[in-house]
Formats: C-alpha cells, sequence, structure tokens
C-alpha cells in the first residue's frame, strides 16, 4: 500500500496506529470509508477475476442507475408505466394502480415519500459507494490517468461535510418528487405529460426533445449563474463550492434553497408544454447522469456524438475557479454570454460575474498562485491531452 507521503507498507492489515508509524498521514488521505469497511476487500477479492473492458462497462451501468434513481425518480417513472399500461388498456384501469401502492388518495402520500427516500438513499450510499470505491480507493495510486486535479484530494472532513450535506438536500428533493409522485398517480390534471406517442403529432414527437433540453439547460444556467452574484453566493451557492475537488458525492451537496431551485426548473416542462413521460425522463436521467460525471473529478470526456456537451473538466473547472464556466451540459452558453473560460483571463472566489480578470489587473501574488493551479490540471482531462489552458513564457509577457 502506498501512501501519499511515498512511504510503502507491505501489510494490509496494520491497525491505524501502526500505519502512523509507518509514515501513514490520515489527513492526506481522505476518508476512504469503503476501503475499511468489510466489504471493500470482498470487492477486491471478486473484482480481479472480471475482464477491465467488463468492469468499465459495470462503472458505466453504476453511473446510470446512480442518475436514474438518486433524486427518487424512479417511483415517477413506475407511476407514469403504470398509467401508460392503463391508457393502452381501458378495460383493466385502476386495477393495475390498485395493486401498485395504497388506493387512499391522501394516505398513499407517506409512500411515495418513503419509497422516493429509499431509492435516492440506497443509490446514494450503495452506487456512490462502489464509484468511490472504484476510483478514489481503487485506483487511488494512479489518479493522474484519470482524476482531473490529480494531486489533491479531499480532507475526511471534507468528505464527511458532502455526504452530511448530500443526504440532507437528498432528502429535500426525494420529498419533493415523493409529492409530485403521489399527485401524479391520483390527479395529476395539471401534468401535461401525454402516454400515447402520436397523441400530438410525430413532429412534436421528436421536436420536443431538443426543445426542452435546451429549455431545461439554458434555465439551469442562468439560475446558476444568478447564485453566484454576490449575495446570493455567499449565502446559499458557497456551500456547494467548498468543495473544490468534487466527488460523485458532491452533486446533491447543495444547499436545499438551492436543490428545490433547480429541481422546480427542471420539472417546469411537465406544466408547460406536452411531454411524453418516456421522453422527458430521458432528457431528466440524460442531465443527472452528466451531473454526477461532471462532479465526480474524473475525466470523463463527452462522445463524438455530443458536440453539445462539455466534458467533465469544463465543471471542475467551474469548482477549481469558482466564478466561470457556468454551464451544464450544453458549453454554448458560456461561449454566448462570455462567461467560458478564457486562457488569458484570472479568476477567483473574489473575481464575481464570469468575466475573470486581465494578467495586468491582478497582483504578481494572485498571478502565481493563478500558474500554480494551472499547474495542478490534469492535461489528460482535455481533448488531446493537452492543457488548452496552461501559460506558456510568451503568454506571459503579454501581461
Amino acid at each position: 500500500m502506498t501512501f501519499s507521503n511515498g512511504k510503502t507498507v507491505e501489510q494490509k492489515d496494520l491497525t491505524i496506529g501502526e500505519k502512523v508509524k509507518n509514515g501513514y498521514n490520515p489527513m492526506m488521505e481522505g476518508v476512504r470509508w469503503s476501503e475499511r469497511s468489510f466489504f471493500a476487500s470482498r470487492i477486491e477479492q471478486i473484482w480481479k477475476y472480471i475482464p477491465n473492458w467488463l468492469g468499465q462497462i459495470f462503472v458505466t451501468i453504476a453511473i446510470f442507475l446512480f442518475a436514474s434513481g438518486i433524486q427518487g425518480d424512479w417511483i415517477t417513472i413506475i407511476v407514469h408505466y403504470f398509467k401508460h399500461i392503463e391508457q393502452s388498456n381501458s378495460q383493466n384501469e385502476k386495477l393495475i394502480t390498485a395493486h401498485a401502492w395504497p388506493d387512499d388518495k391522501n394516505g398513499s402520500l407517506l409512500f411515495f415519500i418513503i419509497v422516493s427516500a429509499i431509492s435516492s438513499y440506497g443509490l446514494y450510499f450503495v452506487i456512490g459507494g462502489f464509484l468511490h470505491w472504484y476510483f478514489y480507493v481503487r485506483q487511488r495510486d494512479k489518479s493522474h490517468e484519470w482524476k482531473c486535479q490529480p494531486e489533491i484530494f479531499m480532507s475526511p472532513e471534507l468528505e464527511r461535510h458532502e455526504m452530511l450535506f448530500g443526504s440532507l438536500s437528498l432528502g429535500v428533493v426525494s420529498f419533493l418528487t415523493g409529492c409530485i409522485s403521489w399527485y401524479a398517480a391520483n390527479d395529476g390534471k395539471y401534468l401535461k405529460i401525454y402516454y400515447r406517442a402520436d397523441e400530438y403529432g410525430w413532429l412534436w414527437f421528436f421536436l420536443q426533445i431538443p426543445i426542452v433540453f435546451m429549455y431545461q439547460d439554458y434555465l439551469t444556467y442562468w439560475i446558476h449563474r444568478f447564485y453566484h452574484y454576490p449575495f446570493l453566493y455567499k449565502h446559499f451557492h458557497k456551500l456547494h463550492h467548498k468543495y473544490k475537488q468534487p466527488t460523485a458525492f458532491s452533486v446533491s451537496a447543495i444547499h436545499p434553497v438551492e436543490i428545490v431551485n433547480v429541481q422546480m426548473a427542471l420539472a417546469s416542462p411537465m406544466v408547460l408544454v406536452p411531454v411524453h413521460w418516456i421522453l422527458f425522463y430521458g432528457i431528466l436521467i440524460y442531465t443527472y447522469y452528466h451531473g454526477i460525471i461532471d462532479h465526480s473529478g474524473i475525466a470523463f470526456k463527452a462522445q463524438w456524438w455530443q458536440p453539445w456537451q462539455p466534458d467533465a473538466i469544463f465543471h471542475d473547472n467551474h469548482h477549481q475557479y469558482f466564478h466561470v464556466n457556468y454551464g451544464f451540459n450544453i458549453w454554448i452558453w458560456d461561449k454566448l454570454h462570455g462567461t467560458y473560460r478564457r486562457k488569458n483571463r484570472v479568476y477567483r472566489e473574489d473575481i464575481f460575474y464570469g468575466k475573470g480578470k486581465a494578467f495586468d489587473e491582478v497582483s504578481s501574488e494572485i498571478l502565481a498562485n493563478d500558474l500554480a493551479e494551472r499547474k495542478s490540471e490534469n492535461p489528460l482531462a482535455y481533448r488531446g491531452n493537452y492543457n488548452e489552458n496552461d501559460l506558456t513564457e510568451d503568454d506571459l509577457k503579454t501581461k
């Protein structure tokens, strides 16, 4: 076992005290709670027999499951599935629903909230724990191959903090999702979700995908940007930016007021325009999927068929430099509004509004700190495996 200070210990079963005597520094190692668990060694024993390509498939599926259920949306998806079945077979209307959840319209609210919370917390800790183990424990000594900021890991205090607040905000979102599920299962008259694909014509069936996706992303861009204004940042969003080296657990570690604000924005198409239930939740899962990837701290890159999608380093830069790169799934919004990170600008927590400052507008000390930050980024996280924001001597001469 190799520790952050470079020393190696061969015996795997040493106590923490014995490890400290051998040079182990727990403050540098992070929580690593999954490594200390009973199941970690069992997973390691099984995993060594799994081919690398199959392991990568498992990780992709794990992220998908994490994304599809972390907000408690599985219960909502099941509700709409049963409603789809009911509309497809009117003779069995109400029959299937009666066997799916309590028939009491008011009393069933608690049922939906509990199921939503169970699915959220289950995936958060089980799947989230697996992803944490796979990268941050299993491949910790190879961080230069996969991590956006390979030299720095969050402290134990911050890891516990993100899990605590992630759990708190997840409970708030689970409650909200449970209420929406309950409403959809009972009345749902103000929801414009439909179930027959041709109900509003095939043209709208396909057009709603880019329209809803761009509407949600542009709205969340502005919500995110507003939360970076000094007052809102100080009282709400700063909490999320405690995590300068984010992990997948950071995705829900957001102030409860803000996370409700974002969730309502993502849910708003349901009451504004007709949306097919499969397409709408497909878009949501895509958004959640990339939300997890973008906060993972891992050098994931967009696929060839996603020209609109920024790589994970885009949002990792946002956490590292604070007030820049506000977009989520479409990088064009930042290009359009001048908040895209630029090579010849300096970004810090005390430089607001997403524009940064020119080299000649900051002190030599601030510029030196900025250069050090740039060196801590992993070139492998960028396209072409080259840090496009690294500075040369010629760049600095233009200061």
